[in-house]
């Protein structure tokens, strides 16, 4: 006898990408029209942690846009969070056991945004059982689009990207990150920073962390390194990263994991050198 019955209604990952590229490009397109603009400046750790209402709109919009499609999906946004970095780990602990989590940042690079320096993003990640499997990074002042699926690379509009090819750290351009905790994460950031500024072929700081993951992913630095990171700031980099065949590891060279907070993303060949050198310099944090 034939079944009749319908077959469950299972949504794809390419339906997930779908949602969080539009959710990127929509939220990031209503940022960029905010620019010079916003209305609300407050600070949250302290006083070079800055949240604009636009971060809290925009953050609202994606997770409206994804609980749509995704309404039994869990959500982890980086304004419904209280500031800290106790806070930030207690949250993250509290979806360990999450089927499906949405992890958001809606303006990385707050303080570039502004300032009107045109490097901030829109980050969104999609976890499974703790495992990565979809990062997306809307830069809307430039109009890029980097995208990840695990297994299936990463693209940024729509090419392939693959990381760069420095094979030492001498001859690599790293990224760094000048951390709004100044009393743990940025005096360790500065060690690492003074260490590197030597060994390298120069630093950058672009004030974004996944912008800065984004960039390794596209070989456009060697590395990017920095204490003090939250879920939200880097979930969807990683991916990037790893996906275009890069390595990223907490700064002692651990796995990677949703509770890493000290992080070290490289393009594979310099890895090694660039714990090395945090390690002697005493700026892994861990």
């Amino acid at each position: 006898m034939e079944d009749n019955k319908k077959p469950a209604f299972v949504v794809g990952s390419k339906s997930y990408t779908a949602v969080a590229i539009n959710a990127a490009a929509k939220a990031g397109e209503w940022i960029k029209s905010r620019v010079g603009i916003y209305k609300q400046l407050d600070t949250k750790t302290s006083p070079q942690d800055l949240v604009t209402e636009v971060d809290k709109g925009a953050e609202v919009m994606i997770r409206k846009l994804i609980q749509t499609h995704f309404p039994d999906h869990d959500f982890l946004g980086e304004e419904s969070v209280e500031p800290g970095a106790e806070a930030s780990a207690k949250a993250v602990a509290g979806y360990a056991d999450s089927e499906y989590l949405w992890i958001v940042d809606p303006i990385d690079g707050t303080t570039n945004f502004v300032h009107g320096n045109p490097y901030f993003c829109v980050s969104i990640a999609l976890a499974v059982k703790g495992e990565l499997m979809l990062g997306v990074i809307y830069d809307p002042m430039h109009d890029e689009m980097f995208v990840a699926e695990k297994g299936k690379g990463a693209y940024v509009h729509g090419n392939p990207m693959a990381v760069s090819k420095e094979a030492a750290l001498s001859d690599s351009l790293m990224a760094v990150g000048y951390n709004p905790d100044r009393n743990f994460a940025l005096p360790l950031n500065m060690k690492g920073i003074t260490a590197l500024a030597t060994q390298t072929r120069s630093l950058r700081t672009m004030g974004s962390a996944a912008l800065q993951l984004a960039y390794v992913a596209a070989g456009r630095l060697t590395g990017y390194y920095e204490v003090g990171l939250n879920a939200w700031d880097i979930a969807a980099g990683v991916l990037l990263v790893t996906e275009s065949g890069g390595k990223v590891t907490d700064t002692q060279g651990g796995a990677f994991s949703l509770q890493t907070r000290h992080l070290a993303a490289t393009n594979g060949l310099i890895h090694q050198e660039l714990l090395q050198s945090l390690e002697a310099s005493g700026a892994t944090g861990l």
